[in-house]
C-alpha cells in the first residue's frame, strides 16, 4: 500500500487530478496480503476455533519511497478444515507467515467478540458494523505460505502416505479396524490380551509339552 503525496504533475491536468483521486481511492482498499502471525488465541486444544494476531509483511511506500510499517492487526478469524463437528486441529503458532484477505464489508457484527464465550453459537447474519469497505481491520486469516521445513507432517506422495511425528500417536476410538499387513520395527504391547486368530496371547496352553523338549504350538 502506498502513501501518496499530490505533486505538481498530479494537478497539471484535469485528467491528471482525476488520476490521483482514483489512486488515492484504490490505495486505500485492501484486498489480500502476506502476514506474519504475532499471536494465537488457541494452541491444539479441543476447542472452538479461535482468532490470530498478525502483522503485514509488505510495508506501506510513500511517495519519496520511505517505508512505513504496518501496525499489528488484532483478533482476525483464521480458517479450520472443519465440517459440522468434525474437524483438523492445526492452531496457527506466533511466527508462521500466511495470507489475509479482507472483507469488503466490516465483519465485526457477524464474528461477535470472540473473547466473549468460546462455545457460542455463529450469528447466522448481521448488517455490517460500520460504513468501512476494505479495511484492514475485517482481516481473514487463510493459512500459511513461505514457512520453513516441518519436522512433524503428513506427508501424501505417490508412493503412500507418511507420518511423522517425535512424540506420541493417540488414536481415541472404540474399535480400530485395519486391512493389509501391518509390519512393526519394535513392540508390540497390548495391556489387556493380544488374540492372533482365536488364541489368546496371554492366556492361551500348548500341547505336546515334555520335561527336556519344546511344547507344541498354543492350543485354540
Amino acid at each position: 500500500m502506498a502513501v501518496a503525496n499530490q505533486t505538481p504533475a498530479d494537478v497539471a491536468s484535469e485528467y491528471a487530478t482525476l488520476q490521483f483521486v482514483v489512486r488515492q481511492l484504490l490505495n486505500g482498499m485492501a484486498t489480500a496480503t502476506l502476514v506474519r502471525v504475532m499471536a494465537c488465541t488457541n494452541a491444539g486444544g479441543v476447542v472452538p476455533v479461535g482468532t490470530v494476531d498478525v502483522s503485514p509483511l509488505v510495508d506501506m511506500v510513500t511517495e519519496q519511497g520511505e517505508t512505513i510499517p504496518h501496525g499489528t492487526i488484532f483478533k482476525a478469524p483464521y480458517m479450520r478444515i472443519q465440517g459440522g463437528a468434525s474437524a483438523i486441529i492445526l492452531d496457527p503458532q506466533p511466527g508462521d507467515i500466511g495470507v489475509c484477505v479482507f472483507a469488503m464489508r466490516d465483519i465485526s457484527a457477524v464474528k461477535g467478540d470472540p473473547d466473549a464465550a468460546r462455545d457460542r453459537t455463529p450469528s447466522p447474519g448481521a448488517p455490517p458494523g460500520s460504513r468501512r469497505t476494505y479495511s484492514l481491520s475485517d482481516a481473514l486469516y487463510l493459512g500459511g505460505m513461505l514457512n520453513g521445513v516441518p519436522t512433524q507432517y503428513v506427508r501424501f506422495s505417490d508412493s503412500g502416505i507418511e507420518l511423522k511425528t517425535a512424540g506420541v500417536v493417540t488414536v481415541d476410538a472404540p474399535t480400530v479396524h485395519m486391512t493389509g499387513n501391518l509390519n512393526v520395527d519394535g513392540t508390540i504391547t497390548g495391556t489387556v490380551d493380544v488374540i492372533a486368530g482365536t488364541i489368546s496371547g496371554k492366556t492361551h496352553t500348548h500341547s505336546g509339552g515334555t520335561i527336556d523338549g519344546d511344547t507344541g504350538t498354543p492350543n485354540a
